[in-house]
């Protein structure tokens, strides 16, 4: 099975979010959706090449989409590295 880890700027994106959750829509819809993202993690893990390559954004990312955020990811040899999760309004912050 193919791994992936989390770039520091992925766990802080997660952090953020989770607050965000917090803050506007309780703690269990919070969780819920922070959970999902791990799902999707492991789905990328998977099958990386079957997400849509956006060169156009950052050489080597790939995108796959989770909620109403973006993950955006490179392969790495066998792995997976998740560099960032953000909001379609935020990719300027990928760059």
């Amino acid at each position: 099975m193919a791994r992936y880890r989390l770039s520091q700027a992925a766990k802080e994106d997660l952090i953020r979010i989770h607050h965000y959750g917090v803050r506007n829509f309780g703690m269990i819809q919070a969780d819920k959706y922070f959970n999902s993202f791990f799902i999707c993690f492991e789905t990328i893990a998977e099958r990386p090449y079957s997400f849509e390559a956006v060169e156009h954004i950052k050489k080597g990312y790939r995108r796959c989409l989770c909620g109403s955020d973006n993950i955006y990811f490179k392969i790495i040899g066998e792995d997976v590295e998740i560099m960032a999760v953000v909001g379609s309004q935020d990719v300027g912050q990928i760059l």
